[in-house]
């Protein structure tokens, strides 16, 4: 059974998922509109808060896949939401991020502001890449007069074209340690964007997709959610193995081409596979066997079934190649 049988949504999020920077990440466009030829809908969950969604849906459709503004959800819309627990219409609120992030206050009824000696109310951090020492002062300022402060993501990372770039979370880390406060933060990993894609599509077996453990698969996983991880972007095969049980992906692939591809869902998860066999004694996980067939990701689930059976902290787990099919594996892992 393909992976697509399972599931009648796709939520999928877009760094280094469906395309980094302005290109979009080989065979992604194809297998998504595969799995929607098959019947499933797509929603698009972002934490990159410098487009609006009218923006991101132009350039999706401009990558040859087709969407609306509907089809998206954005951290930044996710900040506004929170914004309005704790202001009113009508008060200030410091928007630290693109343009589109204070048209998105405004239409709430806001008032957006860039300077702290104007009160307000609260603070939104999201990603620009115009934001430097000047906005973040202001956002210490603001914050040291009693601003609530609201990150739309804590991101910090963010994959382009030429690698990672500083997200959003380093930014935001920066503020922190200059007020000592922590915001609150309205992307994912919180459950609601999901929930709120879910409700929108109608879905009663979405699956969430991404390439970052504690953002897009952790979403998932807080709202209750089978979730597919792919290596295109943030997390690698180390990640996966140091992964706490919040973190941890129902599917493992190497990209989107399962979305297309005949390849049986059973082989996506977590078990031995390839040939190898893997046993751990302690910290320890000792990998062996292995064809002239087997691949790292094979490897990797065979791994993962022993590293991941108690549910504890993997942190300081070594594995140990005992062949040299194993070995070639394991050298191949990032």
């Amino acid at each position: 059974m393909r992976i697509t049988q399972l599931y009648d949504a796709l939520l999928l999020d877009l760094d280094g998922t469906v395309w980094a920077g302005d290109n979009a990440i080989p065979k992604a466009v194809e297998a998504v509109t595969a799995a929607k030829d098959a019947g499933l809908s797509a929603a698009y969950i972002t934490n990159n808060a410098s487009r609006p969604p009218s923006e991101v849906a132009a350039k999706l459709t401009a990558m040859g896949l087709p969407s609306e503004s509907a089809d998206v959800l954005t951290s930044a819309q996710a900040a506004v939401q929170l914004a309005t627990k704790h202001a009113q219409p009508g008060e200030k609120i410091l928007v630290i991020g693109a343009p589109s992030f204070a048209e998105l206050v405004q239409v709430a009824g806001f008032v957006p502001v860039d300077s702290a000696d104007e009160y307000p109310k609260v603070v939104v951090h999201g990603h620009s890449p115009d934001n430097g020492w000047r906005q973040l002062s202001e956002a210490a300022l603001a914050i040291a007069q009693g601003a609530k402060y609201i990150a739309s993501n804590l991101d910090t990372t963010l994959p382009m074209d030429r690698g990672l770039m500083v997200g959003n979370g380093s930014m935001v880390a920066a503020v922190t340690s200059a007020t000592g406060v922590t915001p609150q933060a309205a992307g994912k990993p919180e459950p609601a964007m999901f929930e709120l894609a879910k409700a929108n599509l109608s879905s009663s077996r979405p699956l969430a997709v991404g390439d970052r453990l504690d953002t897009d698969i952790a979403g998932g996983v807080a709202a209750k959610m089978d979730t597919l991880h792919i290596l295109t972007g943030v997390s690698g095969p180390l990640a996966l193995i140091a992964a706490p049980p919040a973190q941890r992906p129902t599917f493992i692939a190497e990209d989107l081409s399962v979305l297309s591809d005949d390849v049986d869902v059973d082989e996506l998860r977590p078990a031995p596979q390839g040939g190898f066999t893997a046993t751990r004694n302690g910290d320890e996980v000792t990998l062996d066997g292995g064809t002239e067939f087997s691949n790292p990701l094979q490897a990797l689930r065979t791994v993962l079934t022993v590293v991941w059976a108690d549910g504890g902290d993997n942190g300081s787990v070594v594995v140990k190649p005992a062949s040299d099919v194993a070995r070639a594996a394991t050298q191949a892992w990032w």
